[in-house]
This record gives structure tokens, C-alpha cells and sequence, in this order.
């Protein structure tokens, strides 16, 4: 029987497979697609989690990596695997403000309205940091603007008490624009 693991290289002691394991979260944590579309291919499993519960998945898209992202979510990094704090890579997409990663997320199967232990959604995230462009995708894409964490705070009472300046007026329209449409159809 060989020594060889299932990714190529010969067995490693406990200590070399930490070392291991943590450049890999360094190369997702600086976006090297590249090495991490090479790594995949060797049968690195797509959803590894650190110490954190952070997946690679979280770190790339957290610090805005989008062709890294895209390569795990190819080789099946599950957008909806949460750390240990139950943050979602769409809720860091939300908190960041970055559009393009939450369009990403979105459309490789991250649910719109997942939320955290205390009921947070990534629209909550994104209205807290009044972050527009986010808000507005997220409520096309389906995001419950009613929805409440266990607080009974709500994407509009967040924006409005943490201060931000354009996401409660948007969120009113929104939320008036979904309630005419609903009513014509009656």
C-alpha cells in the first residue's frame, strides 16, 4: 500500500498538515485563484473550515476575491456554509458593500435570507452600513424586508438606529413599491 494521500503528496505529521492547511487559508485569504483551482483539482475538499468555521469560500469572497470565489464555487463551495459565529459569505458581502461578490453568491445558490443565531439577514447587514446598491439587490433577488431577528428588529429599524443616511428611505420605497404590486393583483 502506497504512503500517498488522496491529493498527491506523501503523509504529513499532525504538525505539517497544520502548516498545510494554513497556507491553503492564506492563499484563499489573498485570492490566488490559480493555485486554489489547483489545489481543488487535487482533491482539496471545497468547504475546509479553519479553526473559526471560516470555509474558504468566506475568506475569499470577505476580502473581495471574486475569481477565487468563483473557483470554489465551481469545484462546489457551498455559499451557504456559515463559521462558527453563524455568518454567511453573503451576509460579509453585505457588511463589505461589495455588489459583485453578493450578485456572485446570489447566483451560485446563497439563500437571500439566511440568518445568523440572532436572526440577522444579509439585507439587515447591508441596510446597517447603508449600503444601497446591496439593499436593492437583495430585495430584488427576494429578501424579506419585514423579516425580524429575535430582537424584532428589522433591515428599516437597523438602517434608521445605526444612522445610515440613504438605505431606510430606499427600504420605504421598496417596500411601498412590493405593496402596490400586490395590491394590483388582487
Amino acid at each position: 500500500m502506497s504512503s500517498e494521500s488522496n491529493i498527491g503528496v506523501p503523509e504529513m505529521t499532525a504538525e505539517e498538515m497544520q502548516e498545510f492547511a494554513n497556507q491553503v487559508f492564506d492563499v484563499a485569504r489573498k485570492g490566488d485563484a490559480s493555485m486554489l483551482g489547483r489545489l481543488l483539482e487535487k482533491d482539496l475538499p471545497p468547504n475546509l473550515r479553519n479553526h473559526k468555521g471560516d470555509s474558504l469560500l468566506m475568506l475569499a469572497s470577505y476580502h473581495g476575491h471574486l475569481d477565487a470565489t468563483r473557483v470554489l464555487l465551481e469545484h462546489g463551495a457551498d455559499p451557504n456554509t456559515r463559521n462558527d459565529n453563524g455568518q454567511s459569505p453573503l451576509a460579509g458581502a453585505g457588511f463589505k458593500g461589495n455588489l459583485a461578490m453578493a450578485t456572485l453568491l446570489l447566483d451560485h445558490g446563497a439563500e437571500v435570507d439566511a440568518t445568523t443565531p440572532d436572526g440577522k439577514t444579509a439585507l439587515m447587514m447591508a441596510a446597517m452600513f447603508n449600503r444601497v446598491d446591496i439593499v436593492e439587490l437583495l430585495v430584488a433577488r427576494g429578501a424579506n424586508p419585514d423579516a425580524q431577528d429575535i430582537n424584532g428588529v428589522t433591515a428599516l429599524s437597523i438602517a434608521q438606529s445605526m444612522g445610515a443616511q440613504d438605505t431606510p428611505v430606499r427600504l420605504m420605497e421598496l417596500m411601498a413599491e412590493r405593496d402596490s404590486t400586490s395590491t394590483a393583483y388582487r
